[in-house]
């Protein structure tokens, strides 16, 4: 089991107000899954996301990643393990402007502590796996918003992370890009990396293998293929 949280709680303070973003939520999930969260705004799915991601601590509850509770850890140790065991892939692309291709996929070896010569062959590796090994030298701006989002893929998997977690992947792309990169999460997902992903978008939820719809900070539904 990758990830096993157990009544998980967060409670936020809005003036004077307590808001209770997750109610108690309990979610494992298996090496090798493909599932989609899915919720209306204001459901405690980004919220979830920030948590099972390390971005964020609970309230209250437990939550192991790969065996280590994470659930208490100080920032600078989510850090770490954010760093090692999680790809992030967003929206927005989230890419350096002014960087290349291969310069945008080596960001996370540079903070990972890689010498150059052996974070320029990973990062053609993956850069490779999502078919852009003749645009190694073009800025974002040269490239198409599909391909701007392969880019941000590559990012995600150069440290072969054990979770990607993407976050509306396709909002900002034509219904045929955002078909093809679903389709690039797939090929992935088939060579048994786990993803994560969140959408309000039904058409793209139901092409994962496991769909959970979050609402008013409860698990509302868990259905799998």
């Amino acid at each position: 089991m990758i990830i096993n949280v157990k009544n998980i709680k967060k409670a936020y303070t809005v003036g004077t107000q307590e808001v209770h973003a997750l109610r108690g939520i309990d979610l494992s999930v298996e090496k090798g899954e493909f599932m989609a969260i899915m919720g209306p705004s204001g459901s405690g799915k980004t919220t979830l996301m920030n948590i099972i991601g390390c971005l964020d601590t609970p309230s209250s509850g437990s939550y192991e990643l790969n065996g280590t509770s994470v659930s208490s850890l100080e920032d600078d140790e989510l850090a770490n393990i954010r760093n090692k065991e999680i790809g992030f892939v967003f929206q927005s692309f989230n890419l350096l402007a002014k960087n290349s291709t291969l310069d945008n996929v080596m960001l996370p070896l540079k903070y990972a502590g890689f010498n150059k010569n052996e974070a320029i062959l990973k990062a053609k590796e993956v850069i490779e796996r999502v078919g852009l090994i003749d645009r190694l030298d073009h800025t974002p701006a040269e490239l198409s918003g599909g391909q701007q989002q392969r880019v941000a893929i590559a990012r995600a998997l150069v440290n072969n992370p054990s979770i990607i977690f993407a976050d509306e992947p396709t909002g900002n792309l034509d219904s045929k890009t955002g078909d093809e990169v679903m389709g690039l999460f797939k090929e992935l997902n088939s060579n048994g990396q786990t993803i994560i992903l969140i959408t309000h978008e039904d058409s793209i939820a139901q092409q994962s293998n496991r769909v959970i719809t979050i609402m008013d900070g409860l698990i509302k539904s868990d259905n799998r293929d």
